[in-house]
Parts: C-alpha cells; structure tokens; sequence
C-alpha cells in the first residue's frame, strides 16, 4: 500500500464536511446545538480538521514548518465560502504532501509531536493518524449537522 491509497479517502472526508456547511449556510454553520455550550459548530469542526491536516501531513510527515493556533481552530467563525477557500487550498497541497510521505521511513519533524509514544512512529503511522482524526470529525460533523437541522429520535 502507497501514501497515495490515502488520498481519496481524506478528500472524501473533507468534501463530505464541506457539502454538510454547505447545506447548513452560513447562519447555522457557525451554531452549536442547543444547549451544548461546550460542543463545536460545524465551521470549528473543519477549521479543526483544516489545522490538524496540515499539521501531520505537512509539518510532522512532510517537515515543513507549519504555524498553527490550535486553540484559536476551537474559536473560529465565519462563512461557507471561507471554509471552502480553505479546504480547496488544503486539498491543492494533499496530493504533493502525499507523493513526498514513505510510508516505512522515519517523519522528518517528529519534534513537531507532542505526544511521546509517537515520536518513534514511521511516516505511515501519521498518515493514518491524520485520516483517522478527518474521518472521525466527519462523523461528528454529520451528528451535529443532524442536531442543528432537528434530525433524530422524535423528529
């Protein structure tokens, strides 16, 4: 299996979170469910997922240096149009990210991780962490948009 088995995979998440801020628009993107002050709004799920991919595959797998405001992704607003500004910038740079990643060979920046159990993990372990993280936020992203759109049990 090469890097690039990936690629369809996380375009797939990321496209699948943009349809759903498209569908929600830019009022209900930027909303948390009701009653759930300490959840995410749909625009902080794939400004999130916009920063953490460009973390591991661009900082941690590709070693480019990557500046990041983690805690300001868990703050963000704004449009439909800015999400899909972001995410079709992120995706112009995934399929050079992937052709650089060698799947058993070391990460180039693994001074970039802060988590001591990985900073012995081959590039491909960080790939698939990467896609994990994309494919799980997808899934909450399809659960808030439910909530936000009054989906569910009893409706």
């Amino acid at each position: 299996m090469t890097a690039a088995f990936f690629l369809p995979f996380m375009n797939g998440a990321l496209d699948g979170m943009l349809q759903i801020a498209e569908a929600l628009g830019d009022e209900r993107v930027n909303q948390r469910p009701n009653n759930m002050d300490n959840t995410s709004t749909p625009f902080i799920i794939l400004t999130h997922c916009v920063g953490l991919t460009r973390y591991w595959l661009g900082s941690v797998i590709v070693g480019r240096p990557v500046t990041r405001d983690r805690d300001a992704e868990f703050r963000a607003q704004g449009t439909v149009a800015d999400l899909r500004q972001a995410v079709q910038a992120l995706q112009n740079d995934l399929q050079d990210d992937i052709n650089l990643v060698q799947i058993d060979q070391p990460a180039p920046n693994p001074d970039a991780v802060r988590q001591a159990h990985m900073k012995t993990w081959k590039q491909g372990q960080f790939l698939l962490q990467c896609f994990k993280e994309l494919a799980q936020h997808h899934g909450q992203m399809e659960l808030t948009r439910d909530v936000l759109m009054g989906r569910g049990p009893g409706n």
